[in-house]
């Protein structure tokens, strides 16, 4: 198993934040998107908030492709909807490269 852990900043605005954590209650996410997520090899996908700051920890199978994931993603019509209206509330990182969405984060520190 392989876990990956990303952060993304939404707009600091309250309402934007209570509306976008009202979208990621299990019963209101499109059917689609549950799919997508399952269908490509994460075994387990969480999403923490802090202020306005987005944590994401995926947990996958071994032979996960986050880039075959994205080409998958870019390829449905509803993740593609998913993902415009969900730009309404997320902002990239002030160091996110161009284009970057959630930026993955480096482990610094680890206890077992």
């Amino acid at each position: 198993m392989k876990t990956y852990c990303f952060a993304l900043d939404l707009h600091d605005d309250p309402a934007l934040i209570e509306e976008y954590k009202r979208y990621h209650k299990l019963e209101n996410i499109c059917p689609a998107v549950l799919q997508s997520i399952r269908a490509h090899g994460v075994v387990s996908e969480e999403i923490y908030l802090a202020g306005n700051r987005l944590f994401m920890i995926l947990e996958t199978t071994d032979d996960f492709s986050l880039d075959a994931k994205a080409a998958a993603e870019a390829a449905n019509a509803d993740m593609q909807r998913w993902e415009e209206l969900m730009w309404k509330f997320q902002k990239p990182l002030p160091f996110a490269r161009s284009g970057q969405k959630w930026v993955p984060l480096e482990k610094i520190f680890e206890v077992s």
